[in-house]
């Protein structure tokens, strides 16, 4: 097992380049499965769930190249399901929440598909009950096995029916169009999640030759076709990254280029963190982040405090919420943040508490920050990083920090943040990946 060892207080600066959306990542490389024919991927980032999502395609028998420049051929056409039943499979899936994403492409080219519960972040409760909803109204037959904790999922057929989900689920949307463009009819989708890296799957869909209507809306209509073909495909920039970088900036004093963001694609996070007092500077498609000696969080138009909260496209990630707190802790004045979703992911706190921050923690969804104005600077301390998002929150907090800090169970981090240690120290950043 390896930590971060990081001084903290040094100012940054330079150029970074943001890696391509994990969350994209997850959607797009499981639809190889949809058709035999090749797909060619772009931008792929080179992080710990997009590989082990990679290496269950292969056991199952995928073809997979490298192509060079962060870009990998992918062709589906000896597919192995007796791989499902593997005890191998069932412990890499397990791992991974983002092998859910594989049950829609398996059901709708193969007939059935099988899942062990679902790992990843221990963020509190993330239903998959959406997935299998769609399915079944689709006409496929859903069954659990408590003793080896397996989901499974078949279809002799899937037709075309209205669907509408009971939460904007984004992988749930994700899982149930793949399921859709092979099925037989017409599929509309009310309450279907929007964000940018579902449209660009259905943007993907569409270039193999999927008939899907209604992209960057709520409502999406899929005309089922009989197959698929391959095609080429270049993913985002990763929105997570790039609000991650800006509170890195604002928190460490330091003056940033993040390369090409991807503005359009980047809904309410600029104006976001501009209410926090961040400044953010457009140049062409990158963004440059100034260096701030003090920002100040605005206010309601009544006076009242701040309130940041989450909500489903176009409202504002909830992944970005552990940034934003830590990035308030040194802002002047107070906000409010509402964690909506998931009911521990405000529980890092504590260790911004133990740094000298000042956080009440009201309730499991919501803190209230207090912003130093950087009149006492956050303290050096050990930590563990509970989960991908808390835990770069926490690793920006230790780069402003007055001595140093060591962050450990950092096999989280790089989850889903491509080499963020060497990254960083090419903008000055003092961090080590150290063995324990």
């Amino acid at each position: 097992m390896a930590k971060f060892v990081i001084e903290g207080g040094h100012t940054l600066a330079g150029e970074i380049t943001p890696q391509g959306a994990k969350n994209e990542a997850l959607q797009i490389i499981s639809a190889v499965l949809l058709t035999p024919s090749e797909v060619i991927i772009g931008n792929i980032p080179n992080i710990r769930d997009v590989n082990k999502l990679i290496e269950i395609l292969e056991d199952f028998g995928v073809k997979v190249k490298d192509l060079g420049n962060k870009t990998k051929s992918f062709i589906a056409n000896d597919i192995n399901l007796d791989y499902l039943d593997s005890e191998t499979f069932k412990e890499k899936a397990a791992s991974l929440r983002g092998s859910i994403m594989l049950l829609g492409p398996l059901l709708a080219r193969f007939g059935k598909g099988k899942m062990p519960k679902p790992g990843g972040d221990k963020i509190g409760r993330r239903r998959v009950d959406t997935h299998f909803q769609g399915f079944q109204e689709m006409g496929a037959q859903f069954s659990f096995e408590p003793k080896e904790s397996f989901f499974s999922i078949t279809a002799d057929k899937l037709y075309g029916v209205d669907i509408h989900l009971e939460e904007a689920s984004v992988t749930g949307t994700a899982n149930i169009i793949m399921a859709a463009v092979l099925a037989e009819g017409r599929t509309t989708i009310y309450n279907a999640a929007c964000e940018p890296y579902l449209q660009q799957l259905c943007r993907m869909l569409n270039s193999m030759g999927a008939k899907i209507e209604g992209i960057k809306s709520n409502y999406l209509i899929i005309n089922g076709v009989k197959n698929l073909g391959g095609c080429e495909h270049r993913m985002l920039p990763d929105m997570i990254e790039i609000g991650s970088f800006i509170g890195l900036a604002a928190m460490t004093q330091s003056e940033i280029r993040i390369k090409d963001v991807s503005w359009e694609n980047l809904g309410v996070i600029p104006r976001t963190f501009q209410k926090l007092g961040i400044r953010l500077i457009k140049d062409g498609d990158d963004m440059i982040v100034p260096k701030q000696d003090s920002y100040q969080i605005e206010s309601f138009i009544d006076g009242s405090i701040m309130t940041i909260a989450d909500a489903p496209w176009p409202g504002l990630t909830p992944d970005l919420l552990s940034i934003i707190l830590v990035v308030s802790t040194q802002a002047k004045g107070s906000v409010l943040i509402h964690q909506k979703m998931f009911e521990s992911r405000l529980f890092f706190v504590d260790k911004l508490i133990d740094m000298g921050a000042q956080v009440i923690l009201c309730d499991p969804h919501r803190a209230t920050v207090i912003g130093l104005d950087r009149m006492q600077a956050l303290r050096a301390t050990n930590m563990a990083s509970p989960d991908i998002r808390a835990g770069v929150a926490l690793l920006i907090a230790a780069l402003s920090a007055n001595g140093v800090s060591s962050i450990s169970n950092i096999d989280q981090i790089d989850r889903g943040y491509e080499d963020i240690d060497k990254r960083l120290q090419a903008i000055g950043a003092k961090i080590s990946r150290v063995e324990e």
